[in-house]
């Protein structure tokens, strides 16, 4: 390709040079193992430098969901099972998959159908933040169900970054608005 981007075709080794030294460009090998190779006149750096700068934004825009772990018991009293399910909620909010797991001790291994229908009304409840990814399954002495978010970790990143900036102008407003009063006094 030429230094406009136009095709030009088969070119001999030292003509593609020269025409590099003349449009002070560099002349890149793009397809190595085609027949007979691709080169392109480009400026190298500039090419370098901006395939650096997509993969850097590919790199922010990725964000990788952690799994956060719950443990609660069968017999769990009502405050304990809301501060879990605020828990929970806020992982969920935060773009992060939650694995809840019951314990089960003693007799209660013998009671699974109340572990699941513990897990199916803690589901219920936060539905609203995730969805049931894995179903409740017993694993030994444990129950365990998976609840993945339903927004993505950079989308609920930058919501979070949204409502803080929100909470500074607010912020800011609400320490000139005394200011504005005394002014006004004064004169």
């Amino acid at each position: 390709m030429g230094p406009n981007g136009e095709q030009v075709g088969i070119v001999r080794l030292e003509d593609a040079l020269r025409l590099a030294g003349e449009a002070d460009l560099d002349l890149v090998e793009v397809a190595p193992g085609a027949h007979p190779p691709v080169a392109r006149l480009m400026d190298y750096g500039k090419y370098k430098y901006e395939a650096a700068m997509k993969a850097r934004e590919a790199r922010k825009n990725q964000a990788n969901t952690d799994l956060k772990e719950i443990r609660m018991n069968l017999k769990i009293d009502k405050h304990d099972y809301e501060t879990k399910r605020g828990h929970i909620e806020r992982f969920l909010s935060g773009g992060d998959k939650v694995k809840i797991t019951i314990r089960f001790r003693g007799r209660e291994q013998s009671r699974p159908e109340m572990g699941i229908k513990l897990l199916n009304r803690l589901a219920e409840d936060v539905a609203e933040h995730g969805f049931v990814e894995s179903h409740p399954r017993q694993d030994g002495r444990n129950m365990v169900m998976v609840i993945g978010p339903t927004k993505k970790k950079a989308q609920a990143r930058a919501e979070a970054r949204k409502r803080k900036s929100d909470a500074e102008k607010a912020k800011r407003r609400e320490e000139e608005a005394p200011q504005a009063a005394e002014t006004t006094q004064d004169a």
